[in-house]
């Protein structure tokens, strides 16, 4: 099934933003993220004593007329950082609601836009049973992406399940404090999604957990009898299937699992310093971006 990620309304409205790197990373020469450090871009920092082998074209001699004492000049340093951006492609992400699938997809298409935008390296990656397929690689430039989408588009199947630490665990090229992370699911899962964040963290790679929600997932409107369903097991015979009659004391019960769920992601990224944004596909995909991200400071 093709999505259609993207279109030129969107991409024309998310080039007024900018991807934001709040901490210091190491990364590449040639991206726009600030660091703590100091390098070679023509924008002034600061100055500091002159030591015995520097750049003596760095001496700033208005300052050593008035003060008789060698000084340097330093500039600002920009760095390339590297993007990654994972999709949960399980089925939950799909049945029942198409649109949670697209969502997912258009959140990454988004974040990986402003990614290249901002002339970083960028890999969008589809999670699918312990693996992290990489359909496009190392993504640099506007041209790359767009190609890279249309591969995504055509790879993005979801079903199954998603072993969410195994899939982020084991990926190759995670790279290590030199960019940001972002985990894209709907994080209802048995895995141990928990333990990706912590190894990510780990590698002191900057990390935004999104949840993608359905309405029906958020507030459900069941009556009656109904027949619950693993969308992810394809077992019929799955114990966590079941008939149920739906009552008002079950539906109280789901919200509030479902609160403390949530709240319980957000305080676990808070303790690990990630980033963390909760959202329903009843939400239009623009202000989801716009406000969200931007409320988190992901975006500028």
């Amino acid at each position: 099934m093709r999505f259609n990620i993207i279109n030129d309304e969107f991409i024309n409205r998310l080039e007024t933003l900018s991807l934001n790197m709040p901490n210091p990373m190491q990364g590449y020469f040639g991206g726009v993220h600030r660091t703590r450090t100091y390098g070679n871009t023509v924008e002034f920092a600061d100055f500091r004593d002159y030591n015995l082998g520097d750049d003596i074209r760095r001496i700033d001699w208005n300052l050593y007329s008035r003060f008789e004492k060698h000084f340097i000049r330093l500039y600002v340093d920009e760095r390339q950082m590297h993007i990654q951006i994972f999709v949960d492609c399980s089925a939950s992400m799909y049945k029942g609601n198409k649109d949670k699938a697209l969502y997912a997809l258009r959140i990454m298409a988004a974040l990986g836009y402003l990614s290249v935008q901002n002339m970083d390296k960028l890999t969008m990656r589809l999670m699918k049973g312990d693996f992290a397929e990489d359909p496009c690689g190392i993504i640099v430039g506007k041209n790359s992406f767009f190609r890279g989408i249309g591969q995504i588009d055509e790879a993005a199947v979801f079903d199954g399940d998603c072993n969410l630490e195994s899939a982020i665990v084991n990926c190759e090229n995670l790279g290590s404090n030199d960019g940001l992370t972002v985990i894209i699911s709907d994080f209802l899962t048995d895995s141990n999604w928990k333990r990706a964040v912590d190894y990510l963290v780990f590698k002191k790679r900057q990390v935004l957990v999104v949840q993608v929600l359905s309405p029906e997932e958020i507030d459900p409107r069941y009556k009656g009898r109904v027949q619950m369903m693993d969308s992810e097991s394809g077992d019929v015979m799955d114990p966590k299937n079941m008939k149920l009659k739906i009552t008002k004391a079950h539906f109280k019960a789901y919200r509030e699992a479902l609160e403390d769920y949530i709240r319980d992601i957000k305080d676990f990224c808070t303790s690990r310093g990630a980033l963390f944004i909760s959202g329903s596909t009843a939400t239009p995909i623009e202000k989801f971006i716009f406000q969200k991200l931007f409320e988190i400071g992901t975006i500028k």
